[in-house]
Formats: C-alpha cells, sequence, structure tokens
C-alpha cells in the first residue's frame, strides 16, 4: 500500500494498531471459509467509532476498499479482503456499554463476544437468545452482519428478532443511528433490519441496543438416537404438530457424530451400529416438574418411529458434553476434510425431501456428504467432502453440484442461506432464489448508500 495512506492510519489509530508485517497478514488472510485465502494490504484496528469515521472517509475518499472484520469465524467468504482490500478489524470494540434490567436491553459496541456477553448477563437472571454454535469466539458485530441463529433460534429467534438500533459508520463516513430504543416503532424505512444481514456491504455496525431475557432456571436435554435418518428427519414435525414449544431441537447425522466423539475422545455416549442419525431436544422453564410432562409428549410423539434407549441429560456436565459436540460439529468435520458447507434452509417438513436428494446428489458427484443442523427451524448445515476438490469456489464442477442443489432447494420453497448469509462462495447462486427486478432493487439499495462500491466489494451484491 502507498505510504502516505499508511502514514494517516497510523496518525489516527497510533502505529502499534497498524499493521503491515508478514504476519499479521497472513492471519488476516483467510477466515472458516473453505481453503481460501486473501492477503490483505494492512490491518488496522480502530477502538472508536470516530476512528472508524475517520478511516471510512478517508479511504472513500481515495477509493480504498474496506472490509470489516469480526472474529472471521464466517463460512461465506464475507471477511475475506479479495483485491488487496483494507482490513478493519472490530476486535478492540469490545465494551458492554450497558445492561438496562429494567428495559430488559444491553448496549454493546460491536467487538462483543456473544459469549462474554451471555457472561455478563448471567448475574441479573438474564439472557442473549441469539447463541451461534461460534458464540465462545464470535462478535455480535459479525453475528448481526450475517443474521447469525443459533442453536436456541427456534424458540428465541435469529439475531433479527434482538436488535432495537444499531450505530452505524456509512461509506462516506457518517454516524448515525438507525432506529430507537424501543420495542415498537413504525417510523420511517426501518433501516435497522436493512443493516442486519448486510454483511458489511452498506456500512460498519459499530453499536448495538440489544433486547435481553429472563433466564429459565432449568432445562433438560434429550438424546433420541433413530435407525433411520429419514424417520429422524420426520420426526421434527411431529414434535411441533403435538405442540410442543422446544428451545432447541437438533439434527446429527451418524458420521458427524462419530468424528466429534473421536476428536473429543470421548465415549460417554453410546453409539449403536443401527443407528444413522440423533436429535438432540431441549425444554427449558422454571422447574424440573414442568418439564417432565414435556418430555413425556415428545416421547409419545416419536414412538411410531424405530429409536434406541433415549439418553436424558438432566446435570451440568452431561448437558454441556451433549452441547459441546454439537458446537464442535462444523469445526471437527471440516479439519476431517468436509470443506465446503452449505447453509440451506427449507420448510422443516420438507427437511426428509431435501436430506434425500443430498445423498443422491452426493453419490452422482462421487463425494462425501455429513449433515447436522437446526433441524427445529429447517435449517440444514451440508458438508461435502470431495476426493479431489476441496473449494466450491470457481469450481466448475461444484458449482454444477450446488447449482442443482439449491434449484431443488427453491422448489421445495427454501432458499440458500439461513444463517451464513452470502458473502463472496454464495454470490453467484442469488439468481437462483430471487427475481431480476429483485436483485435489481438490491443493487440499487447497495449504490446508493455506496455508490463508489468501497464497502466489501465483491461480496453479496456486486455491481
Amino acid at each position: 500500500m502507498i505510504s502516505k495512506h499508511i502514514k494517516y492510519f497510523k496518525q489516527i489509530i497510533g502505529e502499534q494498531f497498524c499493521y503491515e508485517d508478514t504476519d499479521t497478514l497472513e492471519n488476516y488472510s483467510y477466515d472458516h471459509t473453505e481453503n481460501l485465502k486473501y492477503l490483505p494490504s494492512v490491518v488496522l484496528k480502530p477502538a472508536s467509532s470516530q476512528e472508524i469515521s475517520k478511516i471510512v472517509q478517508y479511504c472513500n475518499h481515495h477509493n480504498l476498499s474496506i472490509v470489516p472484520r469480526s472474529a472471521g469465524t464466517g463460512q461465506m467468504g464475507g471477511a475475506l479482503p479479495i483485491n488487496k482490500a483494507v482490513i478493519l478489524s472490530l476486535e478492540r470494540l469490545n465494551n458492554i456499554i450497558s445492561i438496562d434490567t429494567l428495559n430488559f436491553q444491553a448496549t454493546v459496541e460491536a467487538g462483543v463476544i456473544n459469549l462474554d456477553l451471555q457472561k455478563a448477563l448471567e448475574p441479573y437472571g438474564l439472557f442473549y437468545g441469539p447463541d451461534p454454535s461460534s458464540w465462545g469466539s464470535s462478535f455480535i458485530g459479525g453475528n448481526i452482519a450475517t443474521n447469525a441463529g443459533g442453536l436456541k433460534a427456534v424458540k428465541y429467534g435469529v439475531t433479527s428478532a434482538s436488535v432495537l438500533n444499531l450505530e452505524v459508520v456509512l461509506p462516506n463516513g457518517e454516524i448515525i443511528w438507525t432506529g430507537a430504543n424501543t420495542l415498537k416503532n413504525s417510523t420511517g424505512y426501518n433501516l435497522t433490519q436493512l443493516f442486519i444481514g448486510s454483511e458489511g456491504t452498506l456500512g460498519i455496525v459499530t453499536k448495538a441496543v440489544v433486547k435481553i431475557l429472563s433466564k429459565p432456571k432449568t432445562d433438560i436435554t434429550l438424546l433420541i438416537p433413530f435407525h433411520s435418518l429419514d424417520d429422524c428427519a420426520k420426526a421434527v414435525a411431529d414434535v411441533f404438530k403435538a405442540g410442543l414449544q422446544p428451545c432447541s431441537i437438533e439434527l446429527m447425522e451418524r458420521n458427524a457424530l462419530e468424528q466429534v466423539k473421536i476428536f473429543l475422545k470421548d465415549n460417554s455416549i453410546p453409539l449403536q451400529n443401527n443407528v444413522e442419525a440423533h436429535l438432540l431436544i431441549c425444554y427449558d422453564g422454571t422447574t424440573q416438574e414442568e418439564l417432565m410432562p414435556l418430555i413425556e409428549k415428545t416421547i409419545t410423539a416419536i414412538e411410531q418411529y424405530s429409536t434406541e434407549e433415549i439418553y436424558f441429560a438432566d446435570n451440568e456436565t452431561d448437558k454441556n458434553r451433549l452441547w459441546e459436540m454439537r458446537r464442535k460439529a462444523a469445526e471437527i468435520v471440516k479439519l476431517n476434510g468436509f470443506t465446503i458447507e452449505e447453509d440451506t434452509v427449507v420448510p422443516r417438513s420438507e427437511m426428509p425431501k431435501l436430506i434425500k436428494f443430498v445423498r443422491a446428489l452426493a453419490k452422482e458427484y462421487n463425494t462425501q456428504v455429513v449433515c447436522y443442523g437446526h433441524a427445529g427451524d429447517g435449517n440444514l448445515h451440508i458438508r461435502f467432502n470431495h476426493p479431489e476438490f476441496k473449494n466450491s469456489y470457481q469450481n466448475p464442477l461444484i458449482n454444477d453440484m450446488l447449482t442443482k442443489l439449491f434449484q431443488y432447494i427453491y422448489s421445495l420453497g427454501g432458499t440458500i442461506s439461513g444463517e451464513h448469509g452470502i458473502g463472496l462462495i454464495q454470490q453467484s447462486f442469488l439468481p437462483i432464489v430471487f427475481s431480476k427486478s429483485n436483485l435489481n432493487i438490491q443493487k440499487k439499495i447497495k449504490e446508493a448508500l455506496d455508490p463508489k462500491n468501497i464497502m466489501n466489494p465483491g461480496k453479496v451484491i456486486d455491481y
């Protein structure tokens, strides 16, 4: 990068927070997307909205591309600095500004780790609804950028359901608040929801006012082993048809659970040879006594299916073990070669059809596949392990396979991303699910806010 730009950045944030060394550039060249890497020109770590504003204003004036970066846990290439972009890391914006126990709100900076917010709320008997599998490292800002879901989204909603107001630095450097700190707001266009899920292409979220909730006093988790993956998927709809409302209902195919157990060296959970998949179901409430009828109704709802003995986890050690296995699934199967992940979502009643199609598709393309995900809201994560190709991006054969997958998903009334976003690698598939008119509207929004296309260019909507 031209030295005059570096000199300016150092004046704004301090020399020690402006990085040009090889190791730092390498560390920020990738996120969790397949095996893709792009070196940035420089890594900047500002400490405030005002510093970000000055940097963005300067970059806008000099036509320098910016990639806002949270923890780098994304899986669609949203944080990849293509074209030697400037990485603007939010990691120093990590303050929990306030916890308002009267109005059940918290105001946080974008670099606050999801789990750290949860821990800060615990002494007040409160919690924050969204809890993505990456909650131990992912930032609230990154969760907002992709509209992240999580293990409890089926009951408590995805990120968009919990955000009231956002502070945003626009592509011209101006700072705005998008809404109001109120539960109701019908005043003008909903800019808050516009920025949620925009993946840093319209501006940089620097602060958020989020809703918080009273924490349930107890919960219980069931692990239900099914002889058939198809039955496992079908049982999800039956749980809801029975009038039940789990806070979590997760599906793990046998292959995924096997890989996790081996990696964690955990033999405490039995895995019989005739089991193809598991449902991990959690109910929360005030007392164990009120949860027991829910457990009984769940067992009744699935009794038509062939299962093995149900594993009950009602103490913290057992529950933590089960949920660690689920949270580690993506990381572990990727380490084992399943590098291509699709974040598909369909109406939950259509999930058995999707799983059947995925298995046939993998066989057609000579690739291994493993499925897991948020069965309660039809959000199935599909991981492929091709013997030759480990990336889908710009690979004609893999893209042909994914085109067939996404076309089928769309035919089921679904879409191509439930919580991971579009980023870099899903962009070319958007015409499958959006009309030309729809895409044109989205492009015009991008052009109106970012006419120079400096903000995370090449991601989501490009022009």
